[in-house]
Protein backbone atom coordinates (compact mmCIF):
# COMPACT_ATOMS: atom_id res chain seq x y z
CA UNK A 1 0.00 0.00 0.00
CA UNK A 2 1.05 3.76 -0.82
CA UNK A 3 1.60 5.97 1.95
CA UNK A 4 -1.35 7.45 3.39
CA UNK A 5 -2.76 10.78 3.02
CA UNK A 6 -4.96 12.42 -0.27
CA UNK A 7 -3.84 12.64 -3.63
CA UNK A 8 -3.29 15.67 -4.63
CA UNK A 9 -5.58 17.11 -7.45
CA UNK A 10 -2.56 17.14 -10.28
CA UNK A 11 -2.01 13.57 -9.43
CA UNK A 12 -2.07 11.52 -12.86
CA UNK A 13 -4.61 9.16 -11.03
CA UNK A 14 -7.05 11.84 -10.43
CA UNK A 15 -6.53 13.84 -13.52
CA UNK A 16 -6.74 10.88 -16.06
CA UNK A 17 -8.94 8.39 -14.67
CA UNK A 18 -7.81 4.61 -15.95
CA UNK A 19 -8.30 1.39 -15.50
CA UNK A 20 -8.51 -0.18 -11.81
CA UNK A 21 -5.74 -2.67 -13.39
CA UNK A 22 -3.55 0.29 -14.57
CA UNK A 23 -3.92 1.95 -11.36
CA UNK A 24 -2.88 -0.66 -9.57
CA UNK A 25 0.26 -1.27 -11.66
CA UNK A 26 1.31 1.91 -11.68
CA UNK A 27 1.19 2.30 -7.81
CA UNK A 28 2.64 -1.18 -7.48
CA UNK A 29 5.56 -0.45 -9.93
CA UNK A 30 6.06 2.96 -10.02
CA UNK A 31 4.80 4.81 -7.51
CA UNK A 32 7.17 4.26 -5.04
CA UNK A 33 10.32 6.11 -6.97
CA UNK A 34 7.87 8.57 -8.63
CA UNK A 35 5.68 9.93 -6.51
CA UNK A 36 4.93 11.66 -3.60
CA UNK A 37 3.73 8.42 -1.79
CA UNK A 38 6.72 6.62 -1.62
CA UNK A 39 6.39 3.29 0.74
CA UNK A 40 10.07 3.02 2.46
CA UNK A 41 11.84 -0.33 2.86
CA UNK A 42 12.56 -1.74 6.35
CA UNK A 43 16.41 -0.58 5.08
CA UNK A 44 16.14 2.71 4.90
CA UNK A 45 16.83 3.22 8.60
CA UNK A 46 20.45 1.26 8.04
CA UNK A 47 22.87 3.36 6.57
CA UNK A 48 24.50 4.25 4.06
CA UNK A 49 21.56 2.11 2.09
CA UNK A 50 19.40 5.17 3.82
CA UNK A 51 21.24 7.68 1.81
CA UNK A 52 21.59 6.25 -1.41
CA UNK A 53 17.88 5.30 -1.30
CA UNK A 54 17.06 9.11 -0.54
CA UNK A 55 19.35 10.22 -3.10
CA UNK A 56 17.94 7.47 -5.42
CA UNK A 57 14.45 8.81 -4.78
CA UNK A 58 15.06 12.31 -5.11
CA UNK A 59 16.13 11.87 -8.68
CA UNK A 60 13.32 9.23 -9.58
CA UNK A 61 11.15 12.14 -8.48
CA UNK A 62 12.97 15.24 -10.37
CA UNK A 63 12.25 13.01 -13.84
CA UNK A 64 8.45 12.02 -13.07
CA UNK A 65 6.79 13.15 -10.00
CA UNK A 66 2.99 11.39 -10.56
CA UNK A 67 1.94 12.79 -7.92
CA UNK A 68 2.38 16.41 -9.70
CA UNK A 69 1.95 15.46 -13.08
CA UNK A 70 -1.11 17.82 -13.77
CA UNK A 71 1.39 20.79 -12.83
CA UNK A 72 3.69 20.09 -15.77
CA UNK A 73 3.28 22.23 -18.96
CA UNK A 74 1.07 19.77 -21.16
CA UNK A 75 3.78 19.47 -24.16
CA UNK A 76 6.43 18.03 -20.64
CA UNK A 77 3.35 15.44 -19.90
CA UNK A 78 3.07 14.39 -23.51
CA UNK A 79 7.07 14.32 -23.39
CA UNK A 80 6.78 11.95 -19.77
CA UNK A 81 3.88 9.90 -21.42
CA UNK A 82 6.46 8.91 -24.10
CA UNK A 83 9.28 8.27 -21.55
CA UNK A 84 6.79 6.10 -19.55
CA UNK A 85 6.03 4.14 -23.19
CA UNK A 86 9.36 3.97 -23.89
CA UNK A 87 10.73 2.40 -20.50
CA UNK A 88 7.80 0.11 -20.20
CA UNK A 89 8.60 -1.45 -23.80
CA UNK A 90 12.44 -1.95 -23.51
CA UNK A 91 11.93 -2.85 -20.16
CA UNK A 92 14.26 -0.24 -18.36
CA UNK A 93 11.81 0.42 -15.93
CA UNK A 94 11.25 -0.27 -13.04
CA UNK A 95 14.80 -0.24 -12.31
CA UNK A 96 16.34 -4.26 -11.45
CA UNK A 97 17.46 -2.96 -8.46
CA UNK A 98 13.70 -2.47 -7.41
CA UNK A 99 12.69 -5.82 -9.01
CA UNK A 100 14.83 -7.41 -7.60
CA UNK A 101 12.74 -6.84 -3.67
CA UNK A 102 9.56 -5.60 -5.25
CA UNK A 103 8.94 -8.72 -7.21
CA UNK A 104 5.13 -7.38 -8.13
CA UNK A 105 6.54 -4.51 -10.21
CA UNK A 106 7.39 -6.44 -12.71
CA UNK A 107 5.41 -6.19 -15.92
CA UNK A 108 4.28 -9.03 -17.76
CA UNK A 109 3.68 -9.07 -21.38
CA UNK A 110 -0.08 -8.37 -21.11
CA UNK A 111 0.61 -5.61 -18.36
CA UNK A 112 3.30 -3.72 -20.63
CA UNK A 113 0.64 -4.06 -23.60
CA UNK A 114 -2.41 -2.77 -21.75
CA UNK A 115 -0.36 0.12 -20.14
CA UNK A 116 1.55 1.00 -23.33
CA UNK A 117 -2.22 1.54 -24.71
CA UNK A 118 -3.54 3.14 -22.23
CA UNK A 119 -0.45 5.54 -22.41
CA UNK A 120 -0.84 5.98 -25.93
CA UNK A 121 -4.43 7.15 -25.96
CA UNK A 122 -3.77 9.49 -22.85
CA UNK A 123 -0.37 10.67 -24.95
CA UNK A 124 -2.60 11.44 -28.09
CA UNK A 125 -5.65 13.16 -26.07
CA UNK A 126 -3.10 15.63 -24.45
CA UNK A 127 -1.54 16.40 -28.09
CA UNK A 128 -4.73 17.38 -28.96
CA UNK A 129 -5.22 20.08 -26.45
CA UNK A 130 -1.57 21.70 -27.52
Amino acid sequence: NLSPGPIPAEDLRILHPMPAAIRQKLEVSCYDCHSNQTRYPWYAEIQPLGWWLDQHLKDGKRELNLSTFGSYPLSRQVDKLDAIIDSVKDRTMPLPSYTWTHFDAKFSDEEVAALVAWAETLRDKIEEEL
